[in-house]
């Protein structure tokens, strides 16, 4: 049985672009919902991009669909931790087209 190294993996997106944003920073007082796309704001190249599928009072179900390094594919975080992703606050790393 093969073990997966992260370090080997290759992702599909530019992970390393987003900015890496701290729990407690006050761009981390987000409101997601259901639909929602966002990243794990510590390290967003490890869990990647996912979709927020349920959650209740501070807590989220993410679906990661193992978009980052680790391959996670759901898992259940504060919210603080997550950062949505908008057109606005990324649309300097979007292609024009």
């Amino acid at each position: 049985m093969q073990t997966r190294n992260p370090k080997n993996r290759r992702l599909s997106y530019r992970l390393d672009l987003l900015p890496v944003i701290l729990p407690y920073h006050r761009r981390a007082e987000n409101r997601v919902q259901p639909g929602d796309l966002v990243y794990y704001g510590p390290c967003p190249e490890y869990y990647g991009i996912g979709e927020v599928v349920g959650g209740e009072d501070n807590y989220c179900i993410v679906d990661f669909r193992g978009t980052g390094l680790l391959g996670i594919q759901k898992d259940v975080l504060q919210k603080k931790y997550l950062i949505p992703i908008h057109k606005l606050n990324l649309s300097h790393l979007l292609k024009s087209t």
